[in-house]
């Protein structure tokens, strides 16, 4: 190393003194621009330099990112994604439980003849006044027996309840509002289904009575008209319940909000006419909840087609007594005595060889008559043999007795 640096020391030594020229020269020469300011030559030397190395950075930070967004964070939306899928499924059966369950209260209402009220006409009316007083809430609106409007009619709003008719006039009607202390709607609560009476409360709130202090009540539950006042159809909003705490005696003390702000009435609408329909069922076809597990279900794959050719097992119980069919032949030839008899035992011969014969018939016979043949072969099995014949009648008898029977 070092006798390289000796022989070419004066070499190294001009390079680095041209190098500081330049550097010096780059430093105090500018070079213009579009910008206001002058760029000196060696910034853009060093710009120019470190650029590509930047890009390079930049390009590897993108590439990362992507991969990140493309792979590992989808990997985490694949999973939402599942478990999103596994909620719509489960909300798809809850939705046909619960279809299945209005459909069956449809046909219970109607074995039952239950009746509903619906709301078949409404008169709009405008609030053209209030009473202006702590003790009497009520509003006047500018539609009276002129436009069919009676005594004890519902008024509500879009929002909800907002009380009844008070006092008719030509034009003119005067409606008592929910919030007044001498009111009362009967009510139900929308999940518990607990009844109550709500009524206003002197400093213009809402509360709800005659609740029990042992039922439990949750905040913000949603309460509705009951139907039972014969006044507001069933299933109206009423109000939210706000507080719950211990009334006096055994009740419970809650209060309501209203759902219709009752201190911003503009329009309200009068129901003038309720019809009663009785329910019927609903005879559509739905979907069940077995029907979609089915579909999800593996199926069982189909049958295999028979052979043509093959011929048709025999059941269980009849390839039982076919085996001791095919057993009767052998056991009725055994019974067949093989000597010549005297004309004596013809008769007995005769009555046996006939006995063999209808048995055969029914061994080979087919369908149902095969089930017969085990009952029909015992006699032919337990046919007394014929005594032997001794030798004397056996040389005394002529052969051509022996064709008798035939």
């Amino acid at each position: 190393m070092e006798s390289v640096l000796g022989r070419y020391r004066n070499l190294i030594i001009l390079v680095g003194v041209l190098f500081l020229q330049v550097l010096g020269l780059a430093v105090q020469v500018k070079r213009n621009s579009n910008d206001a300011q002058d760029t000196r030559l060696i910034r853009i030397w060093a710009v120019g330099a470190i650029t590509p190395f930047e890009r390079g950075l930049v390009w590897i930070e993108n590439s990362t990112g992507s991969l990140w967004h493309n792979y590992f964070y989808l990997r985490g939306v694949r999973a939402e994604n599942r478990q999103l899928k596994q909620q719509i499924e489960q909300m798809r059966l809850e939705q046909v439980r619960l279809s299945e369950d209005a459909a069956q209260a449809r046909r219970l209402q109607t074995l039952l003849a239950f009746k509903e009220q619906f709301i078949s006409k409404t008169v709009a009316a405008q609030v053209i006044g209030s009473s202006g007083s702590d003790l009497s809430r009520v509003i006047y609106i500018d539609k009276g027996e002129n436009a069919g409007v009676r005594r004890d009619m519902a008024v509500m709003t879009a929002d909800g309840v907002v009380g009844k008719v008070l006092q008719v006039y030509p034009s003119v009607a005067q409606v008592l509002l929910i919030n007044d202390q001498s009111s009362g709607v009967g009510v139900i609560m929308e999940k518990t289904r607990l009844q109550g009476v709500l009524r206003g409360a002197p400093n213009g709130e809402v509360v709800l009575e005659r609740v029990m202090s042992d039922e439990q009540v949750a905040v913000g539950e949603t309460v509705l008209t009951s139907g039972g006042d014969q006044i507001f159809p069933k299933g109206l909003p009423v109000g939210t319940v706000t507080k719950v705490g211990t009334g006096k005696e055994v009740f419970l003390n809650i209060k309501v909000k209203p759902t219709a702000d009752l201190s911003k009435l503009e329009e309200v609408l009068v129901l003038v006419e309720k019809q009663d329909r009785e329910a019927t069922a609903d005879d559509t076809v739905r979907v069940r909840a077995a029907d979609i597990l089915a579909q999800r279900l593996p199926t069982v794959p189909d049958k295999p087609a028979a052979d043509a050719n093959a011929a048709p097992a025999a059941p269980a119980g009849v390839a039982g007594e076919g085996s001791s069919i095919g057993q009767t032949p052998s056991v009725q030839k055994t019974a067949v005595p093989k000597t010549t008899a005297p004309n004596a035992t013809a008769p007995n011969a005769t009555v046996q060889k006939t006995a063999v014969q209808k048995t055969g018939t029914v061994a080979g016979g087919t369908g149902g008559a095969g089930r017969a043949a085990p009952a029909q072969a015992k006699p032919a099995s337990a046919a007394p043999k014929p005594p032997k014949a001794s030798p004397d009648q056996t040389t005394s008898q002529p052969p051509a007795d022996q064709d008798s029977p035939h």
